[in-house]
């Protein structure tokens, strides 16, 4: 019986599974994205965010501790060189996963796994929408009359621009000339 016992084996044995970790924990910090299946990806956020939490306080028994789960020494000083100046601010929760669609082969569920804090896709610029300005009846006129003579200032600016005539075609070359006589 299994009484208790949460953590997922990934049908491994305890040493394939922390080389496993490793491994990926390795790869994910260094590439700050991975696709792996649904499962892996899990166990993974597991495995990585403690290191991460432990990175931002960057003495030699946090080092050692890192590089003696991690096992790399690129991974181990990518972690408190980089990423420890992104999460510093941050209270947990460094990664995301993703799900995507199941693998064609045995249609086993895959994910993206990425650092948070790495992603282009949801960035600070996307996050942030501009924000409307809620319209009362009867309100300030003053901001609607400031705004009208900026519209027209810029309708004339698209006015004043002049079409460029099309370019000519170029003048045949000698082969082309030859060509249509018949030689």
């Amino acid at each position: 019986m299994r009484h208790g016992n949460k953590n997922n084996h990934l049908g491994r044995t305890t040493s394939h599974r922390k080389a496993m970790l490793a491994n990926m924990a390795s790869s994910l910090i260094l590439h700050k994205r991975i696709t792996t299946t649904l499962a892996k990806a899990k166990v993974l956020r597991g495995y990585v965010e403690p290191l991460l939490t432990k990175s931002k306080n960057d003495t030699t028994h946090s080092r050692r501790t890192v590089f003696s789960y991690l096992q790399d020494k690129d991974a181990t000083s990518i972690v408190f060189r980089e990423i420890a100046e992104k999460i510093a601010n941050r209270p947990g929760g460094y990664t995301r996963i993703i799900k995507l669609e199941n693998r064609l082969g045995d249609n086993a569920e895959m994910a993206i796994i990425e650092l948070v804090d790495y992603n282009t896709v949801y960035g600070a610029d996307a996050a942030a929408p501009a924000k409307k300005s809620a319209r009362r009846r009867g309100g300030s006129g003053a901001k609607a009359k400031a705004a009208a003579p900026v519209a027209a200032e810029e309708a004339v600016v698209v006015e004043d621009v002049k079409e460029e005539p099309a370019a000519e075609a170029p003048a045949p070359s000698e082969n082309e000339e030859n060509a249509e006589k018949g030689e």
